[in-house]
């Protein structure tokens, strides 16, 4: 028994250090297109050259990403597959009353990858090129609106909240992705959405659709004339989109730790820094246990979110 344990504790450091010897699985519970999605894939793209073994993203949306989660959390903890997240994996424990695994629990946070800011947008044949403006024209006409999210996301949450305290009389219309929401706005049939910055940043310039808030302590550069939430009446309120990298539970440490190093590496390279600006996506280095800590302080924050907007899903 005594050689069995030897040998195994002697074996884990070297998978370790011959860790990957083949292809890794990314699950990203997103659609396509989508802001974390698009995170992922410039990240997969960048430790796949690193690592000399191909970084596959694997796109689980469904149930506002608990169906992704659950997948990568009951995957083997080998390093082969690992979830690529944003702020959801903490909603999800206050959100859904009967979720059967605990998201937070369930994984080990690996690194931090990407910050953006939200954005509050409206379609331009809506007389409201500000919040407040906005909140006036709801009220003006009540149930004649529809605001539209990607169902179990932050957006929705920041968005029921935005209606309940404001006391507007607003239709939500889910969907499986917030961009799905986007093409309908530009279609014609939903009035309000907030997403990130990185996605809609392009559709704002081309006219597409119209920017009237940002989430943020400070306004965006890129948007230089969009007030910020506490510019347009909603003092203190500073909320943004964050994304990251998760092991399931029990996966080594020194795997983790590797896992870390390479994505710190791949966002500090020049090339993933050009392209994360491209996009409107800030990249974050750290360890993991900087991340860890960050998750802890998140938790509370977005329980008490849930509790304000009401949202419960069974």
């Amino acid at each position: 028994m005594l050689s069995a344990m030897l040998a195994g504790a002697l074996v884990r450091p070297a998978l370790a250090q011959s860790y990957p010897t083949r292809p890794i699985k990314m699950i990203t519970p997103f659609t396509p297109g989508s802001p974390v999605d698009v995170a992922a894939r410039l990240l997969a793209q960048h430790l796949s050259t690193q690592l000399g073994q191909q970084v596959i993203v694997d796109n689980r949306p469904g149930a506002g990403t608990t169906t992704g989660m659950k997948a990568a959390a009951l995957a083997e903890p080998d390093g082969y597959t690992l979830l690529f997240q944003s702020s959801s994996l903490v909603v999800a424990p206050a959100m859904y009353k009967n979720l059967d695994y605990d998201p937070v629990k369930a994984f080990a946070p690996v690194a931090y990858v990407a910050g953006s800011h939200w954005v509050t947008v409206v379609p331009p044949s809506l007389p409201a090129r500000n919040m407040v403006e906005f909140i006036a024209y709801a009220r003006a006409n009540p149930g004649k609106l529809n605001f539209g999210f990607g169902q179990g996301t932050a957006p929705q949450l920041v968005g029921e909240w935005l209606k309940l305290t404001s006391k507007l009389d607003v239709a939500s219309v889910p969907y499986r992705g917030g961009m799905q929401a986007i093409t309908d706005m530009m279609g014609g049939t939903i009035h309000l959405n907030i997403g990130t910055a990185s996605t809609l940043v392009p559709l704002i310039r081309d006219g597409k659709i119209r920017a009237i808030s940002v989430w943020g302590p400070d306004r965006l550069p890129e948007l230089p004339d969009v007030p910020t939430m506490i510019e347009s009446g909603f003092p203190g309120l500073s909320l943004f989109f964050w994304s990251g990298l998760w092991a399931p539970a029990g996966t080594p440490a020194e795997i983790v730790t590797r896992r870390n190093a390479a994505t710190n590496v791949a966002q500090r390279s020049p090339e993933m820094k050009a392209s994360m600006e491209r996009l409107g996506i800030e990249g974050r280095v750290g360890s993991a246990a900087a991340f860890a800590a960050f998750i802890a302080d998140e938790q509370p924050k977005w329980a008490q979110i849930v509790a304000a907007s009401g949202v419960k899903i069974d």
